[in-house]
């Protein structure tokens, strides 16, 4: 977004929504429903403020309060609404990615970090599609992982869709594990996240992963 050209634009300190599997990586939109009390309290906090929220992995522990990645990615609340029962439906857009460098010791029921953007500034401009797979390879490798457990896929909107866009959805929806998930998200460019994605359908084939391709 034109308003974030630099790293130095962002914040320093950053809330943070530990959720396993959900993500959320630049120029991609993450729907979300929010209802527990401390979540609702951050977006309200957010709206007043620089209207960012840091989507990162919770990697276990407890459910109050989970071990969180090393690395998650800030969103801005672009679409906001309230239902007649008091829950939030939102639509963060991807801006960047951040390293928790520490967690801060803060007063609010929900938690936050101090973000260090530094190894994410690529993340503010256009995506690069320097050193791509070919398309060819990804949509094999995706086809073998659909056929191989038993999944679906809109195919019309498979082969529709941009080189960034595939990618993205299938991080985003394919039942990997939290730990496939995060090593997609901190892919160090497109093409290396394209070519993780093709590794892991590749590797999964014969590992039995299921659930729904979104």
């Amino acid at each position: 977004m034109a308003q974030y050209r630099k790293t130095s634009d962002l914040p320093g300190t950053l809330p943070v929504f530990p959720l396993p599997g959900a993500m959320l990586f630049p120029r991609w939109e993450l729907a979300l429903n929010i209802f527990e009390p401390r979540y609702l309290n951050m977006f309200d906090d957010a709206m007043r403020g620089h209207r960012l929220i840091g989507m990162i992995q919770s990697m276990g522990g407890s459910r109050e309060r989970p071990e969180i990645a090393r690395v998650g990615c800030a969103g801005r609340i672009t679409s906001y609404s309230e239902t007649d029962d008091g829950r939030y439906i939102v639509t963060l857009t991807g801006i960047c990615r951040f390293s928790a460098a520490r967690e801060i010791a803060a007063a609010t029921p929900y938690r936050q970090v101090a973000a260090d953007w530094s190894a994410f500034a690529a993340d503010l401009g256009p995506a690069s599609e320097q050193g791509l797979p070919d398309r060819g390879d990804l949509m094999r490798a995706l086809r073998t992982y659909i056929c191989a457990n038993g999944l679906q896929a809109d195919w019309s909107a498979v082969e529709d869709a941009p080189m960034e866009t595939l990618v993205h959805a299938l991080a985003a929806g394919c039942p990997f594990s939290a730990v496939e998930k995060q090593a997609l998200l901190e892919a160090g460019s497109l093409a290396e996240r394209a070519r993780t994605l093709i590794a892991l359908m590749e590797m999964s084939v014969g590992g039995g992963a299921s659930g729904p391709v979104q």
